[in-house]
């Protein structure tokens, strides 16, 4: 727990909640701290990632990176390598769902993080911009890497070009986001949908986004080859048994991760 970045767990839920909306250099390292809690604690079988008040995340904070600037440069720009790109592989290597409450702005790595879940639930109005470019950068937090996966290239290409910002509502038409509701709802649609997966076959959830992570490039042989190891693993667990006997009972499954 810190100043920056805190942790609750309920229900199977760990709710990471960021409580600045600048990413400074603290807060980064306490935030991949805290995800590499979660990621190392059984008891966590979903996670849900947030903010407080009207931002989600609006990337570094540049008052931050502008003092280190002028002390350093090169110095300044290693964090790229040293502290975001950690935190995102630690995000996306999580082995349970990971559920995004957009509830504001969400701008540059902030969008790179939110990225970097499953499944995103976003304020009505927020707004959202790639922002890079605007200042002279390239992307980073693996946000050119998720936006074509996400959005396809030709989109992606116009995102990072012309770092507009765009609305909630435009981001679910393009599918960046899977729900836009309004802004005080944000964490409870996100929590029910946390606390939902928690209860569900996360076994098999992992071995989806194992599969999700390199469908885009593995060969349709490479592909089907993954799944079969994955479904012959899962086709043994206690989970797909407690599931087909559930079915011929006609009851509700309970499931253990197992």
């Amino acid at each position: 727990m810190s100043d920056t970045v805190t942790r609750e767990d309920a229900d199977g839920v760990a709710t990471i909640t960021l409580q600045r909306p600048g990413l400074s250099s603290a807060m980064r390292v306490d935030l991949v701290g805290v995800v590499h809690e979660v990621a190392d604690d059984e008891s966590v079988r979903a996670v849900m990632l947030t903010g407080t008040g009207r931002a989600f995340c609006v990337g570094q904070d540049l008052a931050e990176h502008v003092e280190s600037l002028r002390g350093n440069a090169q110095t300044s720009l290693r964090v790229v390598e040293e502290e975001y790109n950690p935190l995102v592989l630690a995000l996306a290597a999580l082995r349970v769902p990971v559920v995004v409450g957009i509830n504001g702005a969400c701008a540059g790595a902030g969008l790179g993080i939110a990225l970097a879940g499953d499944l995103r639930v976003a304020a009505a109005g927020a707004k959202l911009t790639t922002a890079f470019t605007g200042i002279g950068l390239s992307s980073d937090s693996g946000l050119a890497s998720r936006l074509v996966h996400c959005v396809g290239a030709s989109r992606a290409v116009e995102l990072l070009l012309l770092p507009e910002p765009f609305l909630a509502e435009t981001a679910y038409e393009w599918g960046l986001v899977h729900r836009v509701v309004p802004a005080g709802q944000v964490a409870e649609e996100a929590r029910a949908l946390a606390v939902r997966l928690a209860a569900g076959p996360t076994a098999a959830y992992r071995a989806v986004k194992t599969v999700l992570a390199t469908a885009a490039t593995d060969s349709l042989e490479e592909t089907l080859a993954l799944e079969a190891r994955l479904q012959t693993g899962l086709g043994q667990t206690a989970d797909h048994a407690e599931a087909v006997e559930a079915f011929l009972a006609k009851r509700q499954p309970r499931f253990t991760g197992r």
